[in-house]
């Protein structure tokens, strides 16, 4: 049984070590309402929270500038007309793991894992 995780875990790491560094996180959009973020800024929030209408948990980030730094993220939203791109971060097994991710002006979106949102910059593409 245990030659069997080990193994397992090894070809989920080398999967993951294969993966190109900038990958996309995955990541499901979809159009439910920005909850609790205000108009005009870009919010994450920490944990799984998708009532009908909207997260209703305190934000990790709510932003309208470009930002860096570090916070938990699991939701967020795009209440901006511009398109951002989010900078994520990610350990699995020890395996630290970064990448980016496209939200569209006026959508959400869930990562499928808790990350970390490291940077939130504003493009001129959609995406």
């Amino acid at each position: 049984m245990l030659r069997t995780s080990t193994a397992v875990a090894a070809i989920v790491a080398g999967v993951l070590a294969a993966a190109p560094a900038a990958s996309a996180a995955p990541v499901q959009t979809s159009s439910w309402p920005a909850g609790n973020c205000p108009r005009g800024n870009f919010c994450v929030w920490p944990d799984w929270n998708h009532p009908p209408e909207g997260p209703t948990a305190t934000p990790s980030l709510v932003t309208s500038t470009e930002w860096t730094g570090r916070v938990p993220a699991f939701n967020f939203f795009n209440y901006t007309s511009r398109t951002a791109e989010i900078t994520w971060s990610y350990t699995y097994l020890g395996t630290p793991l970064t990448g980016t991710l496209c939200a569209t002006a006026g959508q959400g979106g869930d990562l499928y894992v808790p990350m970390h949102a490291t940077k939130v910059t504003w493009q001129t593409h959609n995406c």
